[in-house]
């Protein structure tokens, strides 16, 4: 029998850097580790399930504990202040929580101080770069070993939940980690009281599988590790635990052994810290990542402090960002939610399109989050780029969007049927859905589109003239016919009547010079377009939508930069009620949602847009006074626009159209590219190279062009082979009608069956566009076979 004091016992497996070390401790004490010795995780073995059904990802599983650990350290801010942290008399938000417990925290932008109130919260690398443990230290409000079951060990006692200013609710989202950490799943926990009282207590948990449970069970369940029927512990002053810049005295640590990283994934300071801010948007505090000289000796970064992936864009604006914007929807849908689009740069600095695409998917979307939903800052959901690609519609902006939605101040029972327990991932149901079409609808009609349009308009290359294929197809292809069903629902019908060439009018209005926008950090000006004498009313149809302009001269990005940020702010003055129509209105006076719908969009070269929609509550006659008011130091700037409400607007009736003018079929535009083109395509985020044999573009669910490269390495080791001028142009159109009606054909019928395309991208499988899908097929192999075995060639391999 071996006995081993309780702080010798914690040294030893604080120390242990893989869960072979664990094992190996376990084995050499088995007195300490018998069976009676451990319970069930959350006071009952069911609560397996609970534990295996939290994040689906390793390192949102992460972000949960770092949540937890923000959550600590405002708690005992909180306590520190002697208040009540379920109190009336506690901060109602986290924000607030900041504002309150850290008066200097605007410091935060500062990296000495941002690097010093991160060292609150540090996640430190531990072993061997192939078998990577992972330490969580916050300094945050801890806990006595008698409190342990009901706080680190509990499941669902919803220790949180009457705790306005924290992430967590129900005390479950941490134990998500467990499943991700190595075979055997051990975590070692300790902590102490923030005020120095009590003991250090500390406890093991581990997964006991089926086979070893020696009980007829169906299932595994996790436990914990208790000595004489009490949480282990000791008393201790400090305790050197290898933490950046200070020992160890009040708190929380965690070790969680051989965690499972997604493949690929090195470095604390670089890899993690990247996804980490990717998960973390706006976190409320800083975080430190701490790697080992040990583990990578010739790292020269092995701290690095995180605040989130939206100072890092702000921080990195001139590199890679080529524009931003922000529009704050109010609806009744689903309450408030503010949406910021991050447009990057088809090239960065001295790197070729392949480059920059590997660079800005590295740093910004290394979980292939490119619509993120968040709530106080963490990331709770998110859509992959096929909500680009399917719901936008946005095909070059494929690769060049970040959407950050804030849904922190939705409504919270529809927040609450968007997104898991786990916040990890979106609900598929009703809200959802819906949330989406919004989503879509009002960003289809935001400068998205103005920017998408100059990248397709900005090729600027001329098309072959493909008059002769349209009038073949046309002359040969039966009206009825299957195959013309399936052009005509994939393409573009090129009617008749647009081959009729209108007279241009000749404008004799003098060209007026556009004066230079200059804008300010601050603004001075902000008044209504067309602004008229006396009182400005606006008429909104009761079905219909207005789009009101202001005026400013402040900076694009005043509502959305992290320091001194802005807002317009819309209130209600005054409803009047139609008395014909009669009929009450629901909710406070003075809330403008319970009447209008209304679209915030940031500044944008002086203009300020307001786009509103009458809600169902109100009726035709009804006026709306609202006022407008930018904020701005000193005194807001402010206007007053009235808004009436009139008959439904009658929707326009389609010009029926003849079935003549269906004579012909819009077949894409056909572009031959050589190398001296690449460059034209490039500066717009097209990739061009001699590895790539096309590129068709599309345009939501018509196909547009069909870049075909003539300086291919396909068809240049092809035409090498020929002998004079006839067969290489012979070979040149060979290749040309082969590349562009086998694409034609692919991309038809993909859209037509509507097949979704996946690809197998380390730890999930990742939506493919239809487009891209088609380029790589013809840039492996499949040209070739087309320009070598031609049908000729087949018929004669199947007669030898």
């Amino acid at each position: 029998m071996k006995n081993i004091s309780n702080e010798l016992l914690f040294t030893s497996l604080f120390k242990a850097k893989t869960e072979e070390e664990v094992e190996r401790i376990i084995d050499k004490y088995p007195d300490v580790f018998n069976n009676d010795n451990w319970f069930p995780l959350g006071g009952s073995e069911s609560m397996f399930g609970i534990v295996r059904n939290q994040q689906s990802n390793p390192i949102a599983a992460l972000v949960e504990k770092v949540t937890n650990s923000i959550d600590a350290i405002l708690t005992k801010k909180c306590l520190e202040k002697k208040i009540q942290p379920d109190s009336i008399d506690a901060p109602q938000s986290m924000e607030e929580a900041v504002h309150l417990f850290y008066p200097d925290y605007k410091n935060w932008d500062l990296r000495e101080y941002r690097r010093k109130q991160a060292e609150d919260i540090q996640i430190i690398a531990d072993g061997p770069t192939r078998d990577t443990s992972v330490i969580i230290y916050d300094n945050g409000e801890g806990q006595h070993p008698k409190d342990f079951e009901s706080t680190f060990l509990s499941l669902v006692k919803g220790n949180k939940i009457n705790i306005q200013f924290v992430q967590g609710k129900y005390n479950m989202g941490g134990s998500g980690a467990l499943v991700f950490c190595g075979k055997k799943r051990f975590q070692l926990i300790a902590s102490k009281r923030f005020d120095g009282s009590g003991n250090l207590g500390f406890t093991l948990i581990r997964q006991r599988k089926i086979c070893a449970s020696n009980l007829n069970r169906r299932s595994s369940h996790f436990e914990y590790l208790k000595l004489n029927n009490q949480i282990p512990n000791f008393p201790i002053t400090d305790l050197d635990l290898n933490l950046y810049g200070r020992k160890f005295v009040t708190g929380t640590i965690i070790k969680m052994y051989s965690y499972q990283f997604p493949s690929g994934y090195s470095g604390f300071a670089q890899d993690l810290n990247q996804s980490l801010n990717e998960y973390l948007f706006e976190p409320i505090l800083p975080i430190l990542t701490v790697d080992k000289k040990e583990r990578y000796p010739n790292n020269k970064v092995l701290e690095l402090d995180l605040f989130g992936l939206k100072r890092r864009l702000e921080e990195n604006q001139s590199d890679y960002i080529e524009t931003y914007f922000s529009e704050e929807y109010l609806d009744q849908l689903f309450g408030k939610a503010k949406v910021t689009c991050y447009v990057f740069k088809p090239q960065i600095n001295k790197y070729d399109v392949r480059k920059s695409r590997e660079i800005i998917r590295e740093r910004f979307f290394k979980n292939n989050m490119s619509v993120m939903f968040s709530i106080n800052g963490q990331v709770h959901g998110y859509y992959t780029s096929e909500f680009i690609t399917r719901t936008l519609k946005f095909n070059l902006l494929k690769d060049y969007l970040l959407i950050h939605v804030d849904c922190t101040n939705m409504d919270p029972d529809f927040r609450e049927e968007l997104f898991m327990a786990s916040r990890d991932r979106l609900k598929q149901g009703d809200e959802a859905n819906k949330l989406r079409d919004y989503l879509g609808k009002k960003l289809r009609k935001s400068q998205l589109d103005s920017i998408h349009k100059n990248r397709k308009d900005n090729i600027g290359l001329e098309s072959e003239d493909t008059t002769e294929l349209i009038k073949s197809f046309a002359r040969n292809l039966p009206k009825n016919s299957d195959l013309f069903n399936l052009l005509q629902n994939t393409l573009k019908l090129d009617e008749k009547h647009k081959e009729i060439k209108h007279t241009e009018r000749i404008s004799h209005k003098p060209k007026v010079e556009v004066k230079p926008f200059l804008p300010k950090r601050y603004p001075t000006l902000f008044q209504l377009r067309n602004k008229k004498e006396g009182v400005n009313v606006i008429v909104l149809p009761k079905n219909g939508e207005k789009v009101i302009k202001f005026d400013t001269d402040v900076d694009n990005d005043y509502f959305d930069r992290t320091e001194s940020p802005g807002d317009l702010e819309i209130s209600l003055l005054q409803f009047k009620r139609n008395t014909e129509t009669g009929g009450t209105l629901i909710g406070k006076k003075d809330d403008i949602s319970i009447v209008l719908n209304i679209v915030k969009s940031s500044p944008n070269q002086g203009i300020i847009k307001l786009s509103i929609e009458p809600s169902e509550e109100v009726k035709v006659g009804d006026e709306i006074e609202i006022k407008a008011s930018l904020t701005a130091p000193g005194e807001n700037l402010e206007e007053i626009v009235v808004i009436k409400i009139a008959d439904r607007e009658v929707p326009k009736e389609k010009t029926p159209q003849k079935e003549e003018l269906d004579d012909y079929i819009g077949l894409p535009e056909l572009h031959k590219l050589k190398k001296v083109d690449w460059k034209n395509l490039e500066s717009n985020g097209i990739e061009m190279g001699y590895d790539i044999v096309m590129c068709p573009i599309s345009d939501g669910d018509q196909l547009q062009k069909i870049y075909i490269n003539l300086d291919s390495t396909v068809f240049l080791n092809y035409r090498s082979k020929l002998k004079g001028e006839e067969q290489i142009l012979a070979a040149e159109k060979k290749y040309i009608s082969s590349v562009y009606f086998h694409a034609l054909f692919l991309y038809m019928i993909t859209k037509k069956k509507k097949y979704s395309i996946l690809q197998e991208n380390e730890m999930k499988n990742e939506t493919v566009a239809i487009d891209e899908y088609i380029k790589e097929l013809f840039s492996n192999c499949y040209s070739e076979f087309l320009l070598n075995f031609g049908m000729e060639q087949l018929i004669g391999a199947l007669e030898d």
